[in-house]
């Protein structure tokens, strides 16, 4: 498995496009996928990519907010849950199942206590009102580590400044996948989104 760390968000993904998009990603160098649970049956779309791809793939979930939805994931097959808040319950349950934990966050506050209830990583969300400023500012705090995404207003273009500001990593939605968009469509902004990634962490 590539160690790229990069996270698709497929949020608006249905069942039936699920397989032929996470193959798209994997062939275009991206190992992470999440399925927001805000689309269409998404436990169904989970299942089928695990089942399929999960040896080469790191699949889970996106917009976990309670542990039920923890306990769902994990029967799906999924072994990330990611979330748009910092919950210590949702980071305990998810640990709890043997699964990878990235809270939302935005502030040191934030941060201290999704890394102190377990989480493996932290998403900076969302990445936009932060700005690299702000990221480069709670690294000065956070140890030295600490797996950072971040996610909320990232492209190919700012990349290399996050990147400069301490980002480990991304999750990338619409510049990767908007409802519709066929496995070519994905495959070819995939590609646009990996070079930006190698060149952000070559420099």
């Amino acid at each position: 498995m590539t160690t790229r760390n990069i996270v698709a968000i497929l949020r608006g993904i249905r069942p039936d496009e699920a397989e032929a998009v996470t193959g798209a990603l994997i062939a275009a160098g991206i190992p992470k996928v999440e399925v927001p649970l805000n689309s269409p049956e998404p436990f169904v779309s989970i299942e089928r990519m695990a089942r399929r791809f999960g040896d080469a793939a790191l699949i889970g979930a996106g917009t976990v907010l309670s542990t039920a939805d923890v306990r769902r994931v994990k029967e799906a097959g999924g072994a990330l849950v990611v979330s748009p808040d910092c919950n210590p319950e949702v980071i305990s349950a998810t640990k709890a199942a043997g699964l990878l934990s990235y809270p939302g966050v935005m502030t040191p506050t934030d941060c201290f206590a999704a890394l102190r209830a377990g989480a493996d990583g932290l998403k900076i969300f969302p990445a936009e009102l932060v700005g690299p400023a702000g990221l480069r500012a709670l690294g000065a705090v956070l140890p030295p580590d600490t797996n950072v995404l971040a996610v909320g207003g990232v492209s190919a273009a700012n990349m290399a400044d996050w990147r400069a500001a301490g980002a480990r990593g991304f999750g990338l939605g619409t510049a990767l996948y908007r409802p519709g968009d066929n496995a070519a469509e994905v495959a070819r902004k995939a590609a646009g989104i990996v070079a930006a990634y190698d060149r952000a962490f070559a420099s």
